[in-house]
């Protein structure tokens, strides 16, 4: 992914942008924050609050800026133990609590526990007193929550915070004021008064990890990327995934058709696969849908093309097992870099990361041929996730655009007879791809055509395809079938069926 500008040269009309520290919120703030403002970083406890606001810090620490934290919620060793847990240093963070042991004590004259010994006021002047000091350009204050206790009524409160933005304001310093939600639903009396809003959830599921995302409420002043974008929480601190947006993404490539490995099926789809397309290979387990996948992704590598796999069913040492005992062996090129095999767990993947790792391929390391085999564990691993289909829909207009080639591998439900996908994504394929089982002298033998393609003047024919130790064949055009179109095609032509060694498994 490129990585959005971490400099202050990014510019909105005439205001400086600086880094959040985390380069996807600043793609997503379409360059970083405005500086010498106060923002509101809200979320519910767990979703990643305190982690972004130290790397928010620790960005601004790395250009030699003042940075404050200042913290009524957590003390100065937790939030030091947290940063360790990331492998970070608050070396160069100023830390200030305002809650200490003295102010636990119930005989202490600083209580700030007590409102009725210690007004607000008395804290703010606090915080106030120590940015005087110091003098910083950041600073962050965690959390509200203590803030809106201690003011007891909603108009302190507001009076409170707009006094501390004024503050802050007029001494340059930019500000992350961090809030749990704790208020009643549907106050949004900090809203109003923060130049910006940026907002965490954290979405638990049935199997598998939780699901982060973000949203930018609102943002006075400058551009963004609306809607929901996916982030992690992991060591090494927040990961945002900006939404992946198809028309951002173009690039001039050459759509001459490319060859399969095999002079017939390249007949069949018409001269062969056309960079800027993508392709779907639909029909039941076993009947030959990966295999057909790696000897086009074959013939990509043996053209000196870069191509990733997608991995979701399947397990990488049995694919490659498999593909070799094929006449297919991908080693050579896991060996020169060129191919890159990624087993995914769909259970731990949010669709935002994966359009980010496919991103990767594509613009990082070169990749001009990608496969995802297949869209059924993608698609059942995240069935509680609204407008997937829109977001693959984006995905693959991205792919398009780059001029990459793209395999889809779809399973259907059933071997003989009715097959049906739980999904219908044929309207988002180029070309389809059926492969079919049928029967013909007391055999079980796998039927091919092309039913749909944007791009060439197919075939409309039915080959035969057969998987052997020699590898992937397609037979001659086959005349005469019968019921195709009932998922039990059977033949009673006169054209002579594919002969020699034995078959082997596909297993997809």
């Amino acid at each position: 992914m490129n990585e959005a500008m971490s400099t202050t040269s990014t510019r909105s009309g005439s205001e400086t942008r600086i880094s959040t520290g985390i380069s996807g919120l600043d793609e997503v703030l379409c360059g970083g924050l405005t500086p010498d403002r106060l923002y509101l970083l809200e979320g519910t406890p767990g979703t990643g609050k305190t982690t972004l606001a130290l790397q928010f810090l620790l960005e601004g620490a790395a250009r030699k800026g003042r940075s404050l934290y200042v913290t009524l919620s957590e003390t100065a060793d937790e939030l030091r133990a947290a940063a360790l847990s990331h492998g970070w240093s608050l070396d160069g963070i100023e830390l200030y609590e305002l809650v200490n042991e003295m102010g636990l004590d119930p005989d202490s004259e600083q209580s700030i526990l007590h409102p009725s010994e210690i007004e607000l006021g008395e804290t703010v002047r606090e915080v106030m007193a120590r940015v005087e000091s110091l003098k910083p350009e950041r600073v962050v204050f965690d959390s509200l929550s203590e803030l809106r206790l201690l003011a007891q009524n909603p108009l302190r409160y507001r009076r409170q915070i707009l006094a501390l933005k004024q503050f802050f304001a007029k001494r340059a310093c930019t500000v992350l004021m961090l809030d749990d939600r704790t208020s009643e639903a549907g106050d949004l009396q900090l809203h109003s008064i923060a130049h910006g809003v940026i907002s965490l959830d954290q979405n638990p599921r049935e199997f598998g990890s939780e699901r982060r995302r973000l949203r930018i409420v609102k943002m006075r002043g400058i551009k963004f990327r609306g809607g929901y974008h996916d982030f992690v929480l992991e060591t090494g601190g927040v990961q945002v995934f900006p939404r992946l947006i198809a028309a951002e993404h173009r690039a001039t490539f050459d759509p001459t058709a490319q060859s399969t490995g095999s002079d017939e099926l390249d007949l069949l789809l018409g001269g062969g696969l056309v960079p800027g397309t993508n392709t779907l290979l639909l029909g039941p387990s076993g009947v030959g849908k990966t295999t057909t996948g790696l000897r086009c992704m074959l013939a990509a590598l043996e053209r000196g093309e870069t191509a990733t796999y997608y991995l979701f069913d399947e397990g990488l040492a049995t694919m490659i097992a498999r593909a070799t005992l094929l006449g297919m062996d991908l080693r050579p090129h896991l060996g020169t870099g060129r191919l890159t095999i990624m087993q995914i767990d769909p259970a731990e993947l949010s669709p935002g990361e994966f359009a980010s790792i496919v991103r990767q391929a594509v613009e990082e390391r070169g990749s001009t041929f990608v496969a995802v085999d297949s869209l059924n564990a993608y698609l059942h691993a995240m069935p509680g996730e609204e407008h997937l289909i829109l977001q693959m829909h984006e995905l693959l207009s991205y792919l398009n655009q780059k001029g990459v080639t793209t395999l889809l591998v779809l399973g259907q439900h059933g071997v003989i007879g009715e097959v049906r996908t739980d999904i219908d994504l044929s309207y988002l394929s180029d070309c389809i791809l059926l492969f079919r089982f049928f029967e013909a002298s007391g055999e079980i033998r796998t039927a091919l055509s092309v039913v749909k393609s944007r791009v060439n003047p197919h075939e409309r024919t039915i080959r035969e395809l057969r998987l052997s130790t020699d590898g992937l064949r397609v037979g001659e055009a086959l005349s005469d079938f019968e019921g195709v179109l009932t998922g039990l095609p059977a033949y009673r032509g006169r054209v002579e069926m594919l002969k020699g060694p034995r078959e082997t498994g596909d297993g997809a």
